[in-house]
């Protein structure tokens, strides 16, 4: 085996599962001088600037948190009423039995469990595709990587109605063309209505939303691909790496930051999925997400109290899903790439 040269730092610890002495001694040592660093106390220009940032920022923070609250008290403070638009002069005050509504109601847990399986499986698949595309446009030649970029952020840059739209016109048995260019697949029923059972209206529904957001995912991973510095990759080639030891000894380790940002935002942003069901199904064949719930219920039935309090657990699972994700990670995003908290 080649000697490594000595200016390239050694990556052993991330390319073997021994740890030698002298790597967990400068581990130790960075991480005493980081503790040191945060213990030091701050000079007067820092606290200067910290306080000019806050004033600079202040007042976008204090109208984003009126802005994304006041919503959140409005629905929590309405769940707790028996409240129909129909009839505004019976409202009652009941406590907590709208939450015993839904939570005791198969109709939310059949919803429930529509939504976690979309947010599942598309999150899986736009991750795993995401990956090989920001590696594609990382790998690009220069004087190509402008044109490969654009051409795979496109689907992204179409509105979501738009798109869904679009999609349900290429699967409608009346005007779609997917039943004609599959009609030469055995067994493969050229009348086949996609959108009149639950099975095939959410794989169209998931694959829609795997084709609009998977250039986002690719994005984001993308900016964590090009923060893997290149000498911890040749070095770890130097030491006799194939290219699958580099990808998860030295590639995804340093891009940790970035995959739980890109699984956070997707994962929020699936889990509140409505516009492609609305359009698509409307819910119907068991397609139905929280979201449309609470839309028909609200909006729908015009029961306000009944449907604020699905809104209000549709945010508190979002908001589980956030502390699942912060936590299961151990991402610290100040602390740079992948720095454990």
């Amino acid at each position: 085996m080649s000697s490594v040269p000595t200016n390239v730092p050694s990556v052993a610890p991330d390319v073997g599962p021994d740890v030698t002495p002298d790597a967990a001694r400068d581990r130790g040592a960075g991480r005493g001088r980081r503790r040191e660093l945060q213990a030091a106390p701050k000079s007067a220009r820092t606290k200067a600037e910290a306080r000019l940032g806050w004033w600079l920022a202040g007042p976008a923070f204090v109208i984003m948190v009126a802005v994304i609250f006041y919503p959140v008290l409005q629905a929590l403070w309405d769940s707790l009423f028996s409240y129909r638009l129909t009839a505004p002069d019976e409202r009652e005050f009941i406590g907590l039995q709208n939450y015993a509504t839904i939570l005791t109601d198969g109709v939310f847990w059949s919803a429930l469990g529509v939504t976690a399986l979309i947010t599942v499986i598309t999150v899986f698949v736009e991750l795993i595709l995401g990956f090989i595309l920001a590696m594609v446009m990382h790998k690009a030649i220069k004087s190509t990587r402008g044109l490969v970029r654009t051409v795979i952020l496109v689907p992204y840059g179409i509105i979501t109605v738009v798109s869904a739209f679009a999609w349900y016109y290429m699967f409608s048995i009346d005007s779609g063309y997917v039943n004609n260019w599959l009609s030469w697949v055995p067994g493969f029923d050229d009348q086949l209505n996609w959108f009149a059972q639950g099975g095939t209206a959410l794989f169209v529904i998931m694959f829609s939303e795997i084709w609009k957001t998977t250039p986002f995912i690719s994005l984001l991973l993308l900016a964590g691909l090009a923060q893997v510095p290149e000498d911890l990759s040749e070095a770890a080639a130097v030491d006799g790496a194939n290219w699958w030891q580099r990808l998860w000894r030295v590639i995804l380790p340093n891009m940790k930051a970035a995959i739980m940002v890109a699984v956070l935002f997707r994962a929020l942003d699936a889990f509140r999925v409505f516009d492609s069901i609305f359009i698509m199904t409307n819910g119907a064949y068991g397609t139905e997400v929280l979201s449309l719930l609470a839309y028909r219920t609200s909006i729908g039935r015009l029961e306000i109290g009944l449907g604020s309090a699905i809104s209000v657990v549709l945010f508190l699972l979002v908001g589980l899903i956030a502390l699942i994700a912060v936590k299961g990670f151990n991402v610290d995003l100040a602390g740079g790439r992948g720095g454990r908290k």
